[in-house]
């Protein structure tokens, strides 16, 4: 009986550990800052600190593909959340997308003008014969493929393609430009408010490339977890909003 006792003490013990554990986030780089402060907000609330990862999305959801234990996923776009929910990795009907952003031409403080980005805005004479423009690399990050997308309605991709900077995220991007690496980047807003020595010379328009949304979703593993669900909630509901708005996101209509 006191053997019985004894381990069914230890389940008990071992199951409150598991309703305890830190709560799991591969979020997308850009997320960076307005989600640590989140996360402090959520630890307020005497929920343990939830462990925040930081890539770009395409990454994040390569590794949940391939086991890594993430709890709730937030991708800079829909696509790398449709590939996990296509592979049945998403938890359903947990998915929203209730942030956006913005995407900006930035450049060194103090070392360019405004530039006006439009059909007749020539990014290739403003770099002049060698300059770069560091952006996430289209093949694989969300900001690349949102630059893409603009300088292709600008007519400009076959002019620009061979002269990017081709980061492994958007806060690489913005590194290279901040340390002068390279003379322009292409990053979100919320990015270049949040960058040291950088400053927005333009802002392309929002009908030169699809709508820059965010969506959040439960992983299928997390199904389940009480805790990563209320975490779902509080990110993507009202609660949250002004902390986003703080930060320089949009929120959804």
């Amino acid at each position: 009986m006191r053997r019985r006792l004894a381990l069914l003490g230890s389940l008990a013990l071992a199951g409150t550990a598991r309703a305890q554990a830190p709560v799991t986030v591969f979020a997308a780089a850009s997320l960076t800052d307005a989600l640590r402060a989140l996360a402090s907000e959520w630890q307020a609330r005497s929920y343990p600190a939830p462990r925040l990862s930081f890539a770009a999305s395409s990454a994040l959801a390569r590794q949940i593909e391939q086991g890594a234990p993430a709890d709730l996923f937030m991708s800079a776009d829909e696509r790398w959340a449709d590939y996990l929910q296509q592979r049945g990795l998403l938890a359903e009907r947990t998915r929203s997308s209730p942030i956006g952003n913005a995407l900006v031409l930035i450049a060194p403080a103090g070392a360019a003008r405004p530039v006006t980005l439009t059909r007749e805005t020539d990014l290739a004479a403003l770099l002049g014969p060698n300059g770069r423009i560091a952006t996430g690399d289209p093949a694989h990050v969300p900001v690349g493929r949102y630059a893409e997308a603009a300088l292709t309605w600008m007519g400009q991709w076959g002019a620009i393609a061979p002269r990017l900077a081709r980061a492994d995220n958007v806060r690489s991007a913005l590194l290279l430009v901040e340390r002068g690496e390279a003379p322009y980047g292409i990053v979100y807003a919320t990015d270049a408010a949040a960058g040291s020595g950088v400053r927005v010379v333009g802002t392309f328009p929002a009908a030169s490339h699809p709508p820059i949304t965010y969506p959040f979703a439960l992983t299928r593993r997390a199904e389940g977890h009480a805790e990563a669900r209320a975490l779902l909630g509080f990110l993507a509901g009202p609660e949250a909003a002004p902390a986003w708005q703080r930060f320089g996101f949009s929120l959804a209509r």
